[in-house]
C-alpha cells in the first residue's frame, strides 16, 4: 500500500490521473493537458500502468489511455474533495 501512495505523490503523476478523470486521452494530447513532452508521459503512464491505475485500449493506430476503473476515479474524486474542504471541524 505504501508503494502505491508513494506513486500518487508524484506531482505529474497526479495530473496525468486527473486529465483522465475526465475521459480516456490519447499520449499526445495528455501531453498538451498537461503540459508535458509525449515521452515524459509515456514514462509515468507506464508507471501508472504497473500500478494498475491506468489502462489502455487500441483503436486502429491509436492508443487511448484512462483511468483502470470505479475504484480509481472514485479514490481520485475522494481525495480531491478532500482536499477543497475547508478545516472548520
Amino acid at each position: 500500500m505504501a508503494e502505491f501512495f508513494a506513486t500518487l505523490s508524484d506531482p505529474n503523476r497526479w495530473r496525468i490521473l486527473s486529465a483522465l478523470a475526465t475521459g480516456e486521452l490519447r499520449v499526445r494530447d495528455l501531453a498538451d493537458v498537461v503540459d508535458m513532452s509525449e515521452s515524459a508521459v509515456s514514462h509515468q503512464l507506464r508507471i501508472l500502468r504497473t500500478m494498475r491505475l491506468v489502462r489502455y485500449r487500441k483503436d486502429g493506430r491509436n492508443v487511448f489511455y484512462g483511468l483502470k476503473d470505479d475504484h480509481i476515479f472514485n479514490l481520485y474524486r475522494d481525495i480531491s474533495e478532500h482536499l477543497d474542504e475547508s478545516d472548520d471541524d
